[in-house]
């Protein structure tokens, strides 16, 4: 077994057995739930459109983050934007690298149910993508659309990404057991 099949391997055990199983039943009241003052989720602006709370440089220390502003994180920041960058069906500019703002979906979730929709989605398109990779191009440099990660392999992206996707998941599933266990 080769170290793309380990990783993608390890990617599809987390989100099979672990972290999609605990999202099951979520609901909005729960999605949006604010633990603490202040928080970061995603919010309806004076236009009706879905936004995501984000400064930078961040405070410090951060804003705790909402169960749905931590499944935008996984949903945009690992899989949307790098699916679009190195798995692009046509929606992205062609010469967009992973960091460029053009590789943002145009719309977030409004709902616990949409947000599930939209992180489904974007998880199938990387996984999808990732897994059509020979051990060959797995082990590439990224190029021009890792940006300044370019020397890097499309290996230690994943590695990458199933850090973050490890660590913001069992942040959530934290979120509804505190949620599940308020007074």
């Amino acid at each position: 077994m080769g170290a793309g099949e380990l990783l993608i391997g390890q990617l599809e055990f987390y989100w099979d057995v672990h972290l999609r199983p605990r999202l099951d039943g979520l609901t909005d009241a729960e999605y949006f739930w604010e633990p603490a003052q202040p928080s970061w989720s995603l919010r309806v602006d004076e236009t009706g459109r879905v936004t995501y709370d984000l400064e930078d440089p961040a405070p410090d220390p951060p804003p705790v983050t909402t169960i749905a502003w931590r499944m935008a994180h996984i949903a945009v920041g690992c899989f949307a934007v790098r699916a679009n960058a190195f798995f692009n069906d046509g929606t992205t500019p062609a010469d967009a690298d992973m960091f460029d703002p053009r590789q943002l979906p145009a719309d977030l979730p409004a709902t616990a149910d949409a947000g599930l929709k939209f992180l489904d989605h974007w998880y199938a398109r990387w996984h999808d993508g990732i897994r059509s990779l020979d051990e060959g191009a797995l082990a590439r440099p990224l190029g021009p659309k890792g940006g300044p990660y370019a020397d890097d392999s499309m290996l230690a992206l994943i590695a990458h990404l199933n850090r973050e996707t490890i660590h913001h998941g069992a942040e959530i599933c934290l979120l509804r057991d505190l949620y599940r266990a308020r007074d």
